[in-house]
């Protein structure tokens, strides 16, 4: 299940329009609307130092937050929108969006190995390299997992870790309707050659999986 989602605080905004926004910011706070729900739109300001703060974070358009207005009961809400200043690039105003526990939302999940001390390709010295370190899945807002697991205790060298193999929570899928590499076990680079022109034309992309169906073609070729 998921960890603490994150407190926002912001405040009520008694006027709308052009001119209560312009003195939310001169005040040093942005302007923002919270919608959907089922209830009427609210609009609020953010203290600028504050959001600047969540947006250099990362990932703020795909974070779940517990949004804390006084005088209003916790909802949670997703950002959907952020409107820059085409010159400075600075957050003008923000869109966020209700949420019900029924809700289905996109977000980026972190990834967690195990079976790292068992794993015989890294006691042979291979390395396990992470192509995806978070995974995007459509999950619902009341059962959003905190990370999901990869069990890599029986990888050996040359071996990769794709989506298939994650057992998903309840109600989860990938946006990428296709199998795709998480992470791979790699050879000691002792033990890698720079190898052929014509092995190099052959790669794979680090997160395509070939199908059967790319097999065959390629026999036919």
């Amino acid at each position: 299940m998921a960890g603490e989602i994150p407190d926002l605080v912001a405040e009520a905004r008694t006027g709308t329009g052009k001119g209560a926004a312009r003195s939310a910011r001169r005040e040093g706070k942005v302007p923002g609307i919270v919608y959907g729900g089922g209830e009427d739109p609210l609009p609020i300001n953010i203290p600028y130092n504050r959001l600047f703060k969540k947006l250099k974070e990362g990932r703020f358009l795909s974070t779940l937050f517990n949004m804390k207005v006084e005088g209003q009961d916790d909802v949670r809400v997703i950002c959907r929108n952020v409107q820059r200043d085409v010159v400075k690039d600075l957050p003008t105003h923000v869109d966020f969006m209700r949420l019900h526990r029924s809700t289905k939302i996109n977000l980026f999940i972190p990834v967690e190995f195990v079976g790292e001390d068992e794993a015989p390709g890294l006691k042979k010295g291979g390395v396990l390299t992470v192509v995806r370190p978070e995974v995007e899945l459509v999950v619902t807002a009341g059962d959003i997992p905190e990370s999901i697991t990869i069990d890599v205790s029986e990888m050996e060298v040359g071996d990769t870790a794709t989506i298939a193999m994650v057992n998903l929570p309840k109600g989860a899928k990938p946006t990428i309707d296709r199998d795709f590499v998480i992470a791979n076990m790699q050879a000691p680079s002792s033990l890698k050659s720079s190898g052929s022109d014509e092995e190099e034309g052959e790669e794979v992309a680090a997160d395509e999986v070939p199908t059967a169906g790319d097999e065959a073609e390629a026999s036919e070729e």
